[in-house]
């Protein structure tokens, strides 16, 4: 079974992708999630982070966002069983690449893919999903009355920002880049009666 890794020789120099062929898996833990992969996103790979939390590595797994069915799962597992349709993502100190047939997960780092998401969908959304509901949920508590400002909304994280956003009650004003991105956003608008356009200015 192969995997995907990158390996950076030295400062400065490109990255070369290397496919390591891989043994069988260790034992199923207690905690762990044995997935067989349907898709896997390809993020970029921030080595200056890596290095300066001490986890640089000579070969970096590669893609960290997956979506697959649950093969397997750890006695103490207690969120999924065989079969389910998880979406999740990898741990930076994580040593599976996400680009290989199964991998072992801890059941923490999965939530069950909604059904009507495609696969691809799941795992390339995953990541801008979890950071705009940290951004929203936690760290600024969003709420009914409050104004959120999104910059370049037609990205995919804006889109995603800007529907949970709306979706807990605030007020969105957004950038864009373009008239094609306006046009957009105009279309992310609730369905209700509102004064305020989406997009309040765009730069060209």
């Amino acid at each position: 079974m192969k995997a995907l890794y990158c390996q950076q020789n030295s400062p400065g120099e490109e990255m070369t992708f290397v496919f390591q062929e891989r043994e069988n898996l260790p034992p199923t833990r207690d905690n762990d999630v044995k997935i067989q992969v349907r898709a896997c996103a390809l993020s970029w790979i921030d080595t200056k982070l890596l290095s300066e939390i001490k986890l640089e590595k000579e070969l970096l797994p590669v893609g960290r966002e997956i979506s697959g069915v649950v093969l397997e799962v750890g006695r103490k597992v207690s969120f999924f069983q065989p079969d389910d349709e998880v979406v999740g993502i990898l741990p930076l100190d994580s040593e599976e690449s996400g680009l290989c047939e199964v991998i072992l997960v801890h059941e923490h780092y999965l939530v069950r893919k909604p059904e009507k998401v495609c696969w691809v969908e799941a795992a390339g959304t995953v990541r801008d999903g979890v950071r705009a509901y940290t951004a929203l949920h936690y760290l600024s508590q969003v709420s009914p009355g409050k104004t959120v400002l999104v910059m370049d909304g037609a990205s995919p994280f804006g889109t995603i920002a800007i529907q949970l956003a709306q979706h807990r009650g605030a007020k969105v004003i957004s950038t864009a880049h373009s008239l094609e991105d306006k046009q957009y956003l105009e279309r992310l608008r609730p369905p209700v009666d509102m004064r305020q356009p989406l997009v309040g200015k765009y730069t060209l």
